[in-house]
């Protein structure tokens, strides 16, 4: 893999075995998508036109085929340093993660080339600096077919939602199980993305708008993006679109089986796209075509989106870059941190939803049987209930650092990827740090994205020494990644690595007792140790079965004895608490 993202235009160009690509004649105005090679040889062709833009590759995907990145800047500078020192805003888009839903291809091709051909376009990029991912899931694209997607209103033929191996990138941000992932990530950290957006089409429901609008969800922004946000960049996103003649919606994600009884706000927590930009303080976007709708609109009602963004951040360009230097700072130097959100169905808005009626037909399958019909003949508008609000249910204070060891490569090549700042310990050292036993915890039933998904956890929390040996890693929580840093290694975050099963060798004692052995030192415990002995005898009063079992009491003696290992679930990474 790649480790830097920017090189010389003149070595792609080399790769390329044709720029001959004429982007003017958009294939989906004939109802069509572009292939995977489509696209990329469309972005060479526009470099080459043009010295304004520059295409990268950023390495390859699990299939084998290029993960490529195509760059835009109106002055003609590439480095990332020199354009941070200008203090451009960067807005980062990233398309085809689910292949099968392709308008953002489309429209993003759409876009670079009207970026760099219409004039008026040029103010667009005086403050801004453009970036594409043109084809993110490269397997998935490659696996094209007419009809993956039940009852899709086109395009002809498109890709497969998951990638090579089956996987949905869109839950792959935190844990990087693919190096598609893997290669995500260091772009992102490239381009440092003041706005991100995530283009996809949606199902479900049917309804009057072409397109909804996910959002990073308010309450789990710094204090200093959530009203930004929501008062200021996401009415004029709508307004803008709706004077375009291209209205659009939030989310549409029932409340309860029909829009019209109330949408909800949907929890992106850091496994999907948004959710992970959120961790840097960046504001994300996820743009949800409606699948009924013809594909031509689609593409043009996600092409309009780009550009009324655009036009916010070239209006609003200080507003924004202060607004995340603030948030930036404010997550330096934050003490408490969220881990977990709950939704809060007392709190809602009113807004105007235009839909179509819902009514009842009798169902050919199953007896009795009945299914929804949304009655396009039948259009209404009305207000309806828009619960948005989400409250934290798990906060976690943040110790001085924290302590990794060396053993956990695969935690510290991921910080590594997203530019946590790492210091090595010099030598071996005994130190005192806070230490995390896990109590209980639960684990879904059938995988999920290839893990067992561990939730409900419960911990103890004890001071003890702890020998920590040189090279490993100690992590101070004293920078710009911090909510990454807190969310990944506090156990009960929602995503954390716990959750996603890079600690479960903790979960297995590894040495047990003999019975018949352990009998007579059972009895030599509760003879020399009275306080063990009226615990022991409290737990039998009060639990029946265990009065009954020898098994159980010989375990629960064996737990308290110096033969019990004591790294049997206690969670390795350590919470320094003391500098």
């Amino acid at each position: 893999m790649r480790q830097v993202l920017f090189i010389p235009l003149a070595v792609l160009l080399s790769l390329s075995l044709s720029v001959t690509a004429q982007v003017e004649d958009y294939k989906y105005l004939n109802n069509k998508t572009y292939t995977y090679e489509e696209a990329q040889e469309a972005y060479r062709a526009l470099a080459k036109k043009d010295d304004r833009a520059q295409f990268y590759p950023g390495g390859l995907s699990d299939v084998g085929g290029e993960i490529n990145v195509f760059i835009i800047s109106g002055d003609k500078d590439f480095s990332p340093k020199s354009l941070q020192a200008k203090n451009r805003s960067v807005l980062l888009i990233n398309n085809a993660i689910h292949p099968g839903e392709p308008c953002g291809v489309d429209a993003s091709i759409k876009l670079a080339n009207d970026l760099l051909t219409i004039e008026e376009y040029a103010e667009l990029l005086e403050q801004t600096i453009v970036c594409i991912i043109p084809f993110y899931n490269v397997g998935g694209g490659l696996n094209r077919s007419c009809c993956s997607r039940a009852n899709q209103n086109g395009p002809e033929e498109y890709g497969f939602r998951g990638n090579f191996k089956n996987r949905d990138l869109n839950r792959d941000f935190i844990k990087c199980d693919t190096k598609n992932a893997q290669i995500f990530t260091q772009i992102y950290h490239t381009c440092k993305p003041d706005v991100f957006i995530d283009t996809h089409t949606t199902n479900g429901a049917d309804f009057q708008y072409t397109m909804s609008l996910i959002a990073s969800q308010p309450d789990k922004l710094n204090k200093h993006l959530k009203d930004y946000l929501k008062n200021e960049m996401l009415p004029f996103l709508y307004e803008d679109m709706k004077e375009k003649k291209k209205e659009i919606i939030p989310y549409v994600y029932n409340y309860k089986k029909t829009p019209d009884e109330g949408i909800k706000d949907y929890l992106d927590t850091p496994r999907y796209s948004t959710g992970f930009s959120t961790l840097f303080n960046a504001l994300g976007f996820v743009t949800e075509a409606l699948k009924y709708k013809p594909y031509r609109d689609r593409v043009e009602h996600t092409y309009e989106f780009l550009l009324t963004t655009l036009k916010w951040m070239h209006k609003n360009h200080d507003e924004l870059k202060a607004a995340r230097k603030r948030a930036i700072e404010d997550v330096m130097s934050q003490t408490e941190f969220e881990l977990a959100w709950a939704h809060d169905t007392t709190s809602y808005e009113r807004i105007d939803f235009k839909g179509y009626q819902v009514e009842y037909e009798k169902s050919e399958f199953g007896e009795g049987a009945t299914y929804q019909v949304y009655n396009q003949k039948k259009p209404y508008t009305k207000k309806i209930n828009y619960y948005n609000k989400y409250v934290a249910t798990q906060k976690v204070i943040k110790p001085t650092a924290y302590i990794i060891p060396q053993a956990y490569i695969a935690v510290i090549d991921r910080f590594k990827w997203n530019k946590i700042s790492m210091k090595r310990l010099a030598k071996d050292t005994l130190v005192e740090v806070e230490m995390y036993y896990i109590k209980d915890y639960k684990t879904v039933k059938q995988p999920y994205e290839g893990h067992y998904l561990h939730y409900n956890v419960e911990l103890e929390k004890r001071v003890v020494p702890v020998q920590f040996y040189k090279n490993d890693y100690v992590v101070f929580v004293n920078q710009p990644g911090n909510r990454y840093i807190v969310e990944t290694l506090e156990p009960k975050g929602v995503d954390s690595f716990f959750a996603w099963n890079f600690f479960d060798g903790i979960l297995q004692q590894k040495e047990w007792f003999s019975s018949f052995s352990f009998e007579a030192t059972a009895k030599e415990m509760l003879a020399s140790d009275k306080i063990l002995k009226t615990a022991f005898e409290k737990k039998k009063q009060e639990d029946s079965e265990f009065a009954k079992s020898r098994n159980q009491q010989l375990h629960y003696l064996y737990k308290r004895s110096p033969y019990y290992e004591s790294t049997h679930n206690r969670y390795p990474i350590a919470r320094l608490i003391k500098k």
